[in-house]
């Protein structure tokens, strides 16, 4: 069989045509040291700060440190399959997570990677866990309440949505119970919550999971954890993780609430990894910029401009102290960074008070601004109230003979601080608490036994909601009070039907 010349020709010509000439170039470098999750690669000279690179494993790494001869390495997963002379491949992608609806629901680790067994999470949308917080000018300001169903926060330190407020205490004083009673209370609220579980016993975050599923909060809530038991990056990434997931509702004009529990865990596997890549520590053994890890989070929470389709998403960082000291190098650092603080006392709580809040040292820089205008009338000065009451307490235990000014205060304080307990998951929606502290603040209280307080607003939100239900949806509906005259007639109506307990 012959060829001809010709077709040899235009058979080399057709192949030149479709000849395809694209080159992958791809910056490959070598592990020159490895150990304790650190490693440290030479060859990629063009990385970027927060690159992702790929081990020749598949495990993934994070580029910390860009020095002149080598690139500091944080191994995002095991790192026993990697050694010396392995190489590392630059992605050109900086660290990002997956965002989105088809979270909502799931239990997730920082890299968005499902821990809950329910299959993989179908979603193309990403975000960079580092992101610039939005400018003054992308901003209002707060006004909108973010309603926590605790009567103690939403009467003396309110949070309003776009608002960072720090829960501060000693290590079990019912801090995670706030934070989880508030995003039980979001069910009706049009609220999407973020859980971020840092550093925490596995058993612990499936038992809150385990709560949030009974209570139906599962629906609206995503929960990010990095456990005891993870690599100390991943307890440094879970917070950007969290916040990034929550941006990507905020920047759609939806309302977010995250929850990080809690930062000093957080400090401290940053100051481990810090330590391990040789960069200087600073106070307290702590790094110098444990400050501006915290702050670049906390500052992305912001209430949007209408502009920017007035989205909010609202912080509630944790912070645990030593023996109630909130001078310390990490609580002075994140509360000078949040709008306002809720400090919980050991002390109290050991006492039977809880939510175990201290009047006096917690505070809310936005106020009144998130409060609907009946809450802001019956809880006017019932911070300065309780805060008094504590000092004349104190002061009491070495007097016999009170005069009557003094009586009826330490009976009205006493009142007050039975009326503000509350029992573990059982939020109250905003018009009963408006009620209770209604029937404390105008003296409907004052000839009850302490004893019966809590019973007394158990029977009496009952009652209103069989008979005077009206009231109720009327401050619901409007954030205002009803007449005084309709307020007292209902409360003077249920108090005689109130049978106080023998004895």
């Amino acid at each position: 069989m012959s060829i001809k010349a010709e077709e040899i020709s235009n058979l080399i010509k057709q192949q030149i045509e479709t000849f395809d000439s694209d080159i992958e170039v791809s910056d490959v470098g070598t592990v020159i040291e490895i150990g304790d999750g650190i490693a440290r690669a030479h060859g990629l000279d063009n990385a970027m700060a927060g690159e992702l690179l790929e081990f020749s494993n598949g495990v993934m790494g994070l580029a910390q440190n860009l020095e002149e001869s080598n690139v500091g390495i944080v191994i995002l997963g095991p790192y026993t399959g990697i050694k010396e002379g392995d190489e590392v491949r630059r992605t050109g992608r900086i660290m990002q997570v997956p965002v989105g609806e088809e979270l909502i629901g799931r239990v997730v680790n920082p890299l968005g990677q499902p821990l809950d067994g329910k299959g993989s999470i179908e979603t193309s949308n990403t975000r960079p866990i580092e992101a610039p917080a939005p400018g003054v000018m992308d901003r209002k300001s707060v006004d909108e309440p973010l309603q926590t169903g605790i009567k103690a926060i939403d009467a003396l330190v309110p949070i309003g949505r776009g608002q960072r407020e720090l829960i501060i205490g000693d290590r079990q004083t019912g801090k995670t119970t706030v934070a989880v009673d508030t995003i039980l209370n979001q069910s009706d609220q049009d609220m999407i919550c973020i859980y971020v579980a840092i550093g925490q016993k596995e058993s612990t975050v499936r038992s809150t999971v385990e709560t949030f599923r009974r209570h139906g909060a599962l629906d609206y809530t995503i929960v990010v954890s990095a456990g005891a038991s993870d690599p100390a990056p991943l307890l440094y990434l879970a917070p950007y993780a969290g916040v990034a997931m929550g941006e990507e509702f905020m920047y759609n004009g939806k309302h977010v609430l995250v929850v990080y529990d809690d930062l000093s865990k957080q400090a401290v596997a940053y100051r481990e990894l810090s330590l391990l890549l040789r960069r200087p520590p600073g106070r307290e053994a702590f790094p110098g910029d444990v400050f501006y890890i915290h702050s670049r989070l906390l500052e992305r929470a912001a209430k949007l401009s209408d502009a920017k389709g007035g989205g909010s998403l609202t912080a509630l960082p944790f912070v645990e102290t030593q023996a109630g000291d909130i001078a310390a190098y990490i609580p002075t650092n994140v509360i000078s960074i949040t709008d306002g603080q809720i400090f919980l006392q050991s002390d109290l709580f050991f006492s039977g008070v809880r939510p175990a809040i201290n009047a006096g040292l917690s505070v809310s820089r936005v106020g009144g601004s998130a409060q609907i205008k009946a809450m802001k009338k019956v809880a006017g000065t019932l911070r300065l109230d309780l805060a008094s009451f504590r000092e004349l307490e104190a002061f009491s235990q070495f007097g016999s003979d009170l005069d009557k000014s003094t009586q009826a205060k330490l009976n009205r304080g006493q009142r007050t601080v039975e009326i503000l307990k509350q029992g573990l998951h059982k939020p109250m929606v905003v018009e009963k608490q408006v009620m209770s502290l209604y029937a404390l603040t105008r003296g409907f209280l004052d000839d009850i036994a302490i004893d019966d307080i809590l019973r007394f607003e158990e029977e009496m939100n009952l009652w209103m909601d069989t008979n005077r239900k009206e009231l109720l949806n009327s401050i619901r509906e409007t954030g205002k009070l009803p007449e005084e005259a309709d307020m007292k007639d209902a409360i003077e109506t249920f108090k005689k039907t109130f049978l106080p307990s023998e004895g």
